[in-house]
């Protein structure tokens, strides 16, 4: 819509990372600078951090597009929580080797050999982790032994870490991640973009996608988008792809600031329907793209008010009175056994009748143990019912907005359809 409206020749703020959009801002072509550096050592490891949609991704595609890949070898990886062994096999089929099984001395063995064949062919390899914040300490110990790799005294891989800013902390802090530390040869956090910078991106972005100079941006836009999205590239993309999309909408030429809130609106209204309920039923108060907001905002379902270890010491009281009343129904149970079994015996008659008694007591007990965890749990699963209610109620209003948005999108383009077979 905005592409036949405005002429472009590709999507200039698409979310995915992309290289022909990149931006050397100036805390970019400050890790350009580190990157370079670290590459040209051909060992060891090169970290960078950075907020969300800071454009690491993007960064390391950039990068990537650089390499000679008759030089270099690059294999990708986008990690999810994975342990040591785990990150083993990853890297074996990243580096493409049909590594069968879960064995682990295998893939190491096949990623050896990998390694050593490449070096022999003139050409060194390349490991780019992205969301290293994932990776256990047991992972990152295993990427930092396959660091290890030499042919002769020549380096095998190199490790490229991209991650959130927790990635940096749990480098920092973690103590046995020692020998890593000492191996990295650059570092570097990426900031986000200065105020006077976010002009330049959005004008760099929209002549790669072919911008003709419509439209054109009013007085005050970018200093409320840089206010609204912190500086992040990606928030960036968000906010200006759906100033775009409502620009074309309208048929507007000149992008102002009204515009522009009415956009910043929408979003927080959609941010609303997702935002947890607060206290009396009202919902929190959205604050738009705001970092510490984010880190303060508590879980959708808050933690059981319940004190487990009152769960706990109930169930315990009750296997203690069970084995009790289990150990007095052996002493029963030995004692009719052993006693004269002559017909109308009122001792053996007596005996079994405690045998039953003692049973039906563990039955009853056992029954008033699960009816108590089930009255303590019982305001706790009310209450998730209540949050599950919201969700649907929620859902409902998205998808009705929705079908709405679409309709408009019907409509629009039918009127243009229509305005062409006039035409």
């Amino acid at each position: 819509m905005q592409d036949q409206f405005y002429g472009f020749t590709a999507k200039p703020f698409q979310l995915t990372p992309d290289p022909d959009f990149f931006f050397r801002s100036a805390t970019h072509r400050k890790a350009l600078s580190y990157l370079g550096y670290g590459l040209a050592q051909g060992e060891g490891f090169i970290v960078i951090t950075g907020e969300i949609g800071a454009g690491k991704s993007t960064l390391a595609a950039h990068t990537i597009r650089s390499l000679d890949e008759n030089q270099v070898t690059v294999a990708q990886v986008v990690t999810s929580h994975l342990d040591g062994e785990e990150i083993v096999h990853v890297v074996a089929r990243a580096f493409g080797l049909p590594v069968s099984g879960h064995d682990k001395a295998t893939a190491l063995g096949e990623i050896e050999a990998f390694l050593h064949e490449e070096a022999r062919a003139g050409r060194r390899c390349l490991l780019v982790v992205d969301e290293s914040q994932n990776l256990s300490v047991s992972a990152l110990e295993e990427l930092r032994m396959l660091s290890n790799f030499q042919l002769g005294s020549h380096p095998l891989l190199q490790v490229l870490l991209l991650g959130q800013p927790e990635f940096r902390t749990t480098l920092q802090n973690e103590p046995s991640l020692e020998q890593l530390r000492q191996r990295i040869i650059a570092a570097h956090h990426l900031e986000p973009m200065q105020p006077d910078e976010v002009e330049p991106y959005v004008l760099h972005r929209l002549q790669k996608a072919g911008w003709q100079g419509n439209p054109q941006f009013a007085d005050g836009v970018f200093a409320e988008l840089y206010e609204a999205s912190g500086g992040i590239p990606r928030k960036v993309n968000q906010i200006v792809n759906r100033l775009l999309m409502l620009g074309s909408l309208d048929h507007v030429e000149t992008l102002d600031v009204e515009l522009l809130d009415q956009v910043l609106a929408e979003m927080a209204s959609e941010t609303a329907h997702l935002a947890p309920v607060g206290a009396g039923g009202q919902p929190h108060k959205p604050q738009m793209f705001s970092e510490a907001s984010a880190e303060a905002e508590p879980a959708r379902f808050a933690a059981p008010a319940i004190d487990p270890q009152l769960i706990d010491d109930l169930l315990a009281e009750r296997d203690v009175r069970i084995a009790e009343l289990g150990h007095a129904l052996d002493e029963l149970a030995a004692k009719a056994e052993n006693s004269p079994k002559a017909e109308g015996d009122t001792d053996q008659e007596a005996i079994h009748e405690q045998i039953a008694e003692l049973q039906h007591a563990v039955l009853d007990l056992s029954g008033q143990a699960e009816e108590s965890v089930k009255r303590l749990l019982t305001p706790e699963i009310e209450a998730l019912r209540a949050e599950m209610a919201k969700l649907e109620a929620r859902t409902f209003e998205q998808e009705r907005t929705i079908r709405q948005t679409l309709s408009m999108l019907i409509e629009w383009i039918e009127a243009e359809m229509d305005s062409s077979k006039a035409a």
